[in-house]
């Protein structure tokens, strides 16, 4: 496959998931144009590395290492508090029954480390298979699998807390 065809698959690609690019960026940051610069900054990356893709069947894992790895670096650079935009997004994603399991959620959800809370997101927001969380985090599926149950009794305990 020629440069400029995997060019146009990475558009397509681009745009196809364009909103689940930008959560897994905000589920980093808390911060909308936080987040967007970030996508940004990965599609540019993408784009001066698109050469290294060899199988155009990994595009999916490929770019969302790049998103991560963008994300990450952003975090590492920009170590003070980051301005969150979470109470109107967890406004907007509560569920009227209860609000306040959300809110808790991502409470919780924040207290994790950056590959918990990633493995979390990628496996139940971004509804990827073990599989492909392990090509994007370089690691080995079993780890994948013991690393997702051990950080879900984590997530269990503290939700437990929380409502105590």
């Amino acid at each position: 496959m020629t440069t400029d065809e995997k060019i146009t698959q990475l558009e397509e690609y681009i745009v196809a998931y364009q909103g689940a690019h930008y959560r897994l960026a905000y589920s980093y940051v808390k911060n909308q144009q936080n987040a967007l610069d970030i996508v940004q900054d990965a599609i540019v990356k993408a784009l001066r590395s698109i050469h290294r893709l060899e199988e155009i069947a990994y595009l999916h894992t490929w770019f969302y290492r790049i998103l991560m790895n963008t994300a990450i670096d952003y975090l590492r650079r920009h170590k003070r508090m980051i301005p969150s935009d979470d109470a109107l997004f967890a406004r907007e994603q509560s569920t009227p029954a209860n609000p306040d399991l959300h809110m808790d959620l991502w409470e919780a959800l924040n207290q994790l480390s950056v590959e918990q809370k990633t493995i979390i997101i990628l496996r139940f927001f971004e509804d990827m298979k073990l599989q492909d969380i392990a090509k994007v985090l370089d690691l080995n599926v079993n780890t994948v699998k013991a690393r997702l149950y051990a950080t879900l009794k984590k997530l269990r305990i503290q939700m437990e807390e929380y409502h105590e």
